[in-house]
């Protein structure tokens, strides 16, 4: 009920001082919109005012598709619609040639050898169009916004055509690039950290070609763990199967800790999770010894005990999916004790991931949707 407040003048009477409780005109006051203060904290420091997303940390001061993508993401989430924006305008005039409907956005952009700016490698990378196209399509969902769904399912189409291959025992599976991962006619170099499943189902729901994808994408990342770790890279051959990776052998350390991010993001509901959180026990128990997830591991050891304070953050969600509380609460405190440095790009995107579940600003569903924190009253 709305409440007003009088006083009295002595002379005109009563005069009004406020109307609470409602709008100006008569119906409820909208409600009071949250800030998500860490993607608040990241867009100050990593997004410059064109929209891209600079590695601070990185001698070069580069970008890469990977960080326009999650950039994408956290802006919706954050229900952040000028910076989305900023950031897909920056992405399709300078990785895509102007034109994200007629190629792949190129993987690296900087300064090359000679001083000049621009993409130095035009290779695309199919975990950042995957993030990409899954942002605008959900973007065009949330937002009601159609141009930007059209736009992600046409990315999404793309990198279908262009990145998936018929894999001998495992059916179409998205390789890391549309060129470069097939070193022989019966060899290839697969990214288990490229894999998040709630992306694939979601890209399935638009185009149900991507359908077979999701269960390539278990085998891969149950089937490539090594002593119940997952690597970074794997090698797999029509007769050998999984391996190791002719260049990162069973090392899993920055890649693979997203593996299990993307585990413990998974909806409860989703029939594959339980399958991917039994594959990879090794991080819970490695976490449990040590106090922390391990930096690296190898042939199924821990190497480097210590892994940098993104870790804890990334690890939040799988931890929780397994129930272990204790370890939970142990890297929470840790990340209360040892924030994520400022200037590391890379550890304030798995902390904006970790964290950001915890706090429900994004989480997926059973079919893959985005659930995101603030209400549709709070508008674009």
């Amino acid at each position: 009920m709305a409440q007003w407040l009088w006083r009295s003048t002595g002379i005109a009477g009563l005069t009004l001082l406020a109307f609470l409780g409602t709008g100006c005109s008569g119906e409820p006051a909208a409600p009071s919109c949250p800030d998500w203060v860490q993607w608040q904290d990241f867009r100050t420091v990593f997004l410059s005012e064109d929209g891209r997303v600079i590695d601070r940390g990185s001698p070069d001061s580069r970008t890469v598709s990977e960080g326009q993508a999650y950039a994408l993401l956290f802006a919706l989430a954050a229900n952040d619609r000028a910076a989305f924006d900023r950031i897909l305008a920056w992405t399709e005039a300078n990785l895509a040639d102007g034109d994200l409907t007629a190629r792949l956005p190129a993987w690296l952009w900087g300064r090359n050898d000679q001083g000049e700016w621009g993409v130095i490698d035009a290779n695309a990378a199919s975990d950042a169009d995957t993030w990409m196209a899954y942002a605008l399509i959900e973007a065009g969902r949330l937002w009601q916004a159609p141009r930007y769904a059209a736009l992600g399912r046409l990315l999404a189409d793309r990198v279908r055509r262009e990145a998936v291959a018929d894999l001998p025992d495992l059916g179409p599976t998205l390789l890391p690039a549309p060129a470069g991962f097939q070193p022989g006619p019966d060899r290839w170099r697969l990214n288990p950290s490229y894999l998040p499943v709630p992306l694939l189902r979601r890209l399935a729901a638009v185009n149900p070609d991507w359908t077979p994808v999701i269960a390539s994408a278990r085998a891969v990342i149950t089937r490539s763990a090594v002593g119940d770790f997952a690597p970074d890279w794997t090698a797999y051959g029509a007769e050998t199967g999984f391996g190791p990776d002719p260049e990162h052998g069973t090392h899993g350390d920055y890649d693979a800790i997203r593996v299990y991010l993307w585990a413990g993001m998974m909806d409860r509901a989703d029939p594959l999770r339980n399958d991917l959180l039994e594959a990879l026990p090794g991080m819970a128990r490695a976490a449990a010894a040590n106090g922390q997830p391990p930096e690296k591991v190898a042939d199924g050891d821990v190497v480097r005990a210590v892994g940098p304070p993104g870790f804890s953050a990334a690890v939040l969600p799988y931890l929780s999916a397994l129930g272990r509380d204790e370890l939970v609460e142990q890297q929470r405190l840790r990340l209360e004790a040892q924030p994520i440095p400022d200037d590391s790009y890379y550890q304030r995107v798995l902390g904006l991931f970790g964290q950001g579940w915890q706090d429900r600003w994004l989480r997926f569903d059973r079919d893959g949707r985005l659930q995101v924190r603030w209400e549709p009253a709070c508008g674009a």
